[in-house]
């Protein structure tokens, strides 16, 4: 096939996506049809590192067998019998994640702005009904910087305007606080209608800003010196992606809610958790909140494979030295280049900072080089590019990332 039909063949899916989507996504000019561990494979065959994952929602690697054959097992049982009735997967699921994350209770629901939505809704009844907030005077801290998702509520709480701008009037008992700033949040927790505490560990969206270990242990002790709910989203930053199960897990801090998502299904379903003990949990009675889907047998069964595969094949530990690695031999490589700003992350959560004092289109420009040399990466926030390959990647796959980001910055 000539490099003619090949575009064609491509701009015949791009076109049917542009005519017939919604045009709120910018891909890049990329069409994908295969994947599996750490690689994707265009329509035509091309092979490409993978250093997005769909998010972190493939830690485990695209299409992993163990995932993949628990899927298919339950989906020729029951898929879908909805919170009517009771199954044979709900609780076997409940257990093991409870047990795993050391929680009394999980609330399933499907994506990972409904777990903040269910926490947001936890927060503001065990407010009510345990601290004696007021009714409807409650107040929920977020982080500036912040992205927990696209509903109403959660761009309530966003402070950037390509989140919130144009989808008013915002949800009320939402103040914001500067991330990173522990004097900041020590002020705000004065008022005594303040409930809950709701931030990233690491902001993943934000370009991978990670804060002052001292900040999120001190947040941490003053929520609870303060009796407010230190309310973690690790939808992103958890299940093994920065080195340890959770991000949390690095200061030993015990979240009062717990949300999860993404690689939590390993990629394959929509599946999403909070967490939490009973004395928040149980606020919540029956009819008070649910979803259709929420806990259906097939997401069990493949929420329960996803786990144990994360930590049965210790990817944790595998993050951790990969991470290392990958940061160690990109500043050994680009730290004398005046294109990059800065290079961060933990574990397999990365960031290269571009510096764009004079094209703001560089971090596009160089995903689109990084593409052409088989390795795919987006930006996020216009110069920060988001690096974060699955967690099953190897070492010389790691050397082959890094030559491909060296020769394509280098050469720019």
């Amino acid at each position: 096939m000539s490099i003619i039909d090949t575009s064609r063949e491509v701009e015949h899916f791009i076109e049917l996506e542009e005519k017939f989507g919604a045009h709120n996504y910018h891909p890049l000019p990329v069409v994908l049809s295969n994947g599996k561990g750490v690689y994707v494979w265009d329509i035509h065959g091309k092979k490409y590192l993978d250093f997005l994952s769909a998010y972190s929602a493939v830690n485990q690697g695209h299409c992993h067998p163990r995932i993949l054959k628990a899927m298919i097992q339950q989906a020729s049982r029951l898929t879908l019998s909805s919170r009517a009735y009771h199954n044979d997967q709900l609780g076997e699921y409940e257990q093991y994640i409870t047990n795993l994350f050391g929680y009394d209770k999980v609330l399933p629901m499907n994506t990972g702005v409904e777990a903040v939505e269910t926490a947001l809704k936890l927060c503001r009844r065990w407010a009510y009904e345990v601290k004696g907030v007021e009714a409807n005077q409650a107040i929920i801290l977020v982080a500036t910087g912040n992205f927990h998702g696209r509903t109403i509520a959660a761009i309530s709480a966003s402070s950037d305007p390509s989140s919130y701008k144009g989808f008013g009037p915002y949800v009320p008992g939402l103040l914001k606080v500067e991330y990173n700033n522990i004097e900041v949040l020590r002020e705000a927790l004065q008022d005594k209608n303040v409930c809950g505490f709701l931030l990233e560990p690491i902001q993943g969206e934000a370009g991978v800003i990670v804060p002052d270990d001292k900040y999120l242990k001190e947040a941490s002790e003053l929520c609870k010196s303060k009796n407010v709910l230190f309310i973690a989203d690790e939808i992103q930053t958890g299940l093994c992606r920065t080195g340890m199960r959770l991000a949390c897990d690095h200061l030993q801090i015990k979240p009062d809610l717990l949300l999860l998502g993404k690689a939590l299904s390993g990629g394959f379903i929509p599946i999403s958790a909070v967490l939490a003990n009973d004395e928040i949990m149980l606020t919540i009675k029956a009819g008070e909140h649910g979803s259709t889907f929420g806990g259906n047998p097939l997401a069990c069964a493949v929420a329960i494979e996803s786990l144990r595969v994360l930590e049965e094949e210790n990817l944790a530990d595998n993050a951790a030295n990969m991470g290392t690695l990958f940061r160690s031999l990109l500043k050994e490589e680009l730290s004398s280049i005046s294109l990059v700003r800065d290079i961060r992350g933990k574990g397999l959560l990365n960031a290269i900072e571009i510096n764009t004092e004079q094209d703001s289109n560089v971090a596009w420009e160089l995903c689109t080089g990084f593409m052409e040399r088989g390795l795919l990466a987006k930006p996020t926030h216009g110069n920060i590019i988001r690096l974060a390959p699955p967690l099953v990647i190897t070492k010389s796959e790691i050397i082959d990332s890094i030559e491909v980001i060296k020769d394509t910055i280098v050469s720019y």
